[in-house]
């Protein structure tokens, strides 16, 4: 070696009478020098203690050690991540071998009359390998699921802390975005009460929701809309079609040119997302309801105790395509009758098809006035005549029914 004052330094000694242990050339480490009898020096100068040539293999025997006569077995460089069968069998494999006794190790060095000599002998495994064994046994014990249960459990904990916290957001962010989820409000020409019923499980939540304002103008504004998708991402996408639906209201335009533009919005905006509405006027004076859909359900008129289905414009989902047109329906409404507005989660189950749904909320919508005229008992009754709280889709309903008032009603709520 170079040291660091004065050129070129004698090797270092060994830190105690130990010779570095060394292969002579031609000798593969990891292996006694193949020359020499028991008892007499070698060419090292040492005495070598057992049979000469015999080589110490890193494996233990008995426990999936290479066998000398076989050839090694292909190893398998880029085994899938998500396979634990080879895992599982090799771990087997170590815990159900036989172990012998004994094991081949090459003893402390020891100075004998003048001669340093290294001895080979064979000791209890357990003295040599005892923490290995112990490991091996143990995981021989166990079943390989109860080997990997903690971390089964830990990823169920963190799934389902997940999930409630996110629920949890989207709880809050819906109810800041919504109005109150039920209730009524008077004008002087209607009464107009709403509904939203959440989902029966929690992964339910959805983008359903409803809008009612008055227009400048004096015309009332109704719509109801559903996005596609559950959780987070839904409601937010519900947020902005919403506000910016109620926004474009403002201008005074149709129903269906209202649409038109709230379609290039999601094309533009809302990737991958669709969404479906059902959005028109009422005006006070006339008693006429104007409005136009993009794939929603049309609403169900009320009418001396009997119900049916309004004759839907044309239209499509909003977000299939760019060249759209959305045509515009009217119809005029007349005292005492209710208009029923809603999402598909009232009417769709996975046990049913939606037009068997439909046929039940017709049935059921004929009674939605009780003896009592109260129009937000009824719509409680209407849920659950068709099956009570949808699963898996939350819902919305509006319904207006309409009085003998009439009137302008600028600024009322």
């Amino acid at each position: 070696m170079v040291g660091v004052v004065g050129g070129a330094q004698p090797p270092l000694p060994p830190a105690d009478d130990r010779e570095p242990d060394t292969a002579p050339p031609g000798a593969a480490a990891g292996t006694l020098p193949p020359t020499g009898t028991p008892g007499t020096p070698g060419p090292d100068g040492l005495v070598v203690a057992g049979p000469p040539g015999e080589i110490l293999s890193g494996a233990l025997p008995g426990i999936g050690g290479p066998d000398p006569a076989t050839p090694p077995a292909p190893v398998q460089a880029h085994a899938p991540a998500h396979s634990q069968a080879p895992v599982q069998a090799a771990v087997q494999a170590v815990a159900q071998a036989a172990l012998p006794a004994t094991v081949p190790a090459v003893l402390p060095a020891h100075k004998a009359g003048g001669v340093r000599s290294r001895a080979r002998a064979r000791v209890p495994l357990a003295q040599a390998y005892g923490s290995l064994v112990a490991q091996a046994q143990r995981l021989g014990d166990m079943g390989w699921a109860e080997w990997r249960l903690p971390d089964s459990r830990r990823v169920l904990a963190e799934t389902r802390e997940k999930a409630a916290e996110e629920r949890h957001v989207a709880l809050a962010l819906r109810q800041a975005v919504l109005p109150e989820p039920g209730g009524s409000f008077e004008l002087p020409y209607a009464r107009i009460a709403v509904r939203y019923v959440p989902a029966g499980k929690p992964a339910g939540l959805g983008g359903d929701w409803y809008e009612a304002a008055a227009l400048p103008d004096g015309r009332m504004f109704l719509a109801v809309g559903d996005v596609s998708g559950h959780g987070l991402p839904a409601i937010a996408e519900m947020a902005q079609l919403r506000h910016a639906l109620l926004g474009l209201t403002m201008t005074g335009a149709s129903p269906g040119l209202l649409l038109a533009w709230l379609n290039a919005l999601v094309l533009n905006r809302l990737d991958d997302t669709t969404a479906t509405v059902v959005c028109g006027h009422f005006d006070a004076e006339t008693r006429l309801f104007t409005w136009a859909q993009a794939g929603h359900p049309a609403p169900i008129l009320v009418r001396r105790g009997g119900a049916r289905r309004l004759s839907a414009p044309r239209g499509v989902v909003l977000g299939a395509s760019p060249d759209v047109r959305y045509a515009v329906a009217d119809v005029r409404l007349l005292p005492g009758d209710v208009l029923l507005m809603f999402t598909d989660g009232l009417v769709e189950r996975r046990t049913r098809d939606i037009e068997e749904g439909l046929s039940l909320i017709e049935g059921a919508a004929g009674a939605i006035i009780g003896a009592d005229g109260d129009l937000d008992a009824g719509l409680d009754r209407l849920v659950e005549a068709i099956g009570g709280p949808n699963p898996e889709d939350d819902t919305c309903l509006l319904s207006v029914r309409v009085t003998e008032g009439g009137g302008d009603l600028t600024g009322q709520a």
